[in-house]
């Protein structure tokens, strides 16, 4: 998972001053309650649904999700003034461990054939693109294009030998708007849009006994719905040059599609970091996720739904006046899942984020 994992929802509240676009703001460290010596957060990259919904949810035995970390606190937090923004993020993670509850499953005591789906393997190679679009302190909208690589294998039940599928598709696009204006610091916000239908469901398996047959709905591209994502944020100092923010978003599938219908999730996002040397910025995340059991006809019901938390250090490195690079590794804490499912032993996260 993902995917959380956890995509919405950071922020980093040290901020420079930058006297020629400058809504007040709240300053942080010496000076914490003092209004408008911080006038922009300028490597802003709000992200809004990335830290929750990055990927595809999961289904048949195999979490797609994968990672849920808050791509805006990797690049310098919510932007809190006008501004353009642009972003390009790269996933990676290879689910092979097979598990079940909090324990994994180990594949070679299961005699074959099965009467249930033994999944193998889920890679993941995925890439965002991101627009980000601040009219003013208050206001802003977001736009996530999400690009996924998926490699698939599997032991269909009843069959004794492997089935694989290879996915390059579009996924779900995203919109999401933020409003931050509750306060002159800016530091609270609230998030709200939608995941669109446009992510294919009708992939086939193209090798193995399954071959031409579909893959399962919770691994297809999209997921056929379209969902309503709402949230909340808060960012702040907890001493000079330490900040924190804290996030949730929630995922409502509003319809369903040709017997399929996704799980609600929920995801929750913790962060800290240390913000002294702007060129170097160490950062740690927690992620949690938790999704509801997918429902319909084609729709893996036993085996979906689950509770994952995961632990994400890294760091931003500022490449140039206003470019900066992340990346991230996200490692697994607490693992719950229903049924059989796939899962990460680990995910890295890389992107480049450019503001003007």
């Amino acid at each position: 998972m993902n995917r959380i994992l956890t995509d919405a929802k950071s922020g980093q509240a040290h901020a420079k001053v930058t006297a020629a676009r400058g809504p007040r703001c709240l300053s942080y460290g010496r000076e914490q309650q003092r209004p408008c010596r911080v006038l922009f957060l300028r490597g802003a990259a709000t992200l809004l649904v990335l830290g929750a919904t990055l990927t595809a949810r999961s289904s048949s035995a195999c979490s797609a999700c994968g990672c849920t970390l808050s791509s805006d606190w990797a690049t310098q937090g919510y932007t809190a003034g006008p501004g353009f923004h642009l972003d390009l993020r790269f996933d990676y993670f290879d689910q092979d461990q097979l598990r079940s509850g909090t324990g994994t499953v180990d594949r070679s005591a299961i005699q074959l054939p099965s009467d249930r789906e033994i999944q193998q393997e889920t890679l993941n190679r995925n890439t965002s693109l991101i627009l980000d679009v601040s009219p003013s302190a208050e206001w802003g909208v977001n736009l996530h294009v999400p690009y996924y690589d998926r490699y698939h294998t599997t032991i269909a039940p009843g069959d004794t030998e492997i089935s694989t599928s290879h996915t390059e598709s579009l996924g779900d696009i995203r919109i999401v708007g933020r409003y931050q204006g509750f306060s002159p610091d800016h530091t609270t916000g609230v998030q709200f849009g939608l995941k669109l239908a446009t992510g294919g469901i009708s992939n086939n398996f193209i090798a193995g006994p399954q071959s031409g047959t579909p893959v399962d709905r919770g691994l297809q591209p999209g997921t056929g719905t379209t969902d309503l994502l709402v949230g909340v944020y808060h960012f702040g100092a907890l001493a000079q040059s330490w900040n924190y923010f804290a996030q949730a978003l929630v995922d409502q599938p509003l319809n369903s599609r040709e017997g399929f219908r996704p799980g609600t999730a929920l995801n929750v996002n913790l962060g800290v970091r240390y913000a002294a040397n702007r060129a170097l910025v160490p950062q740690l995340q927690l992620n949690a996720r938790v999704e509801g059991r997918e429902s319909g006809a084609n729709a893996d019901v036993e085996n979906s739904g689950a509770t994952l938390l995961y632990l994400g250090p890294g760091v931003t490195v500022t490449v140039a006046k206003d470019l900066k690079a992340y990346a991230f590794v996200q490692v697994p804490v607490y693992q719950n899942v229903n049924g059989y499912q796939l899962e990460p032993r680990f995910t890295v996260s890389a992107g480049l984020h450019y503001s003007l």
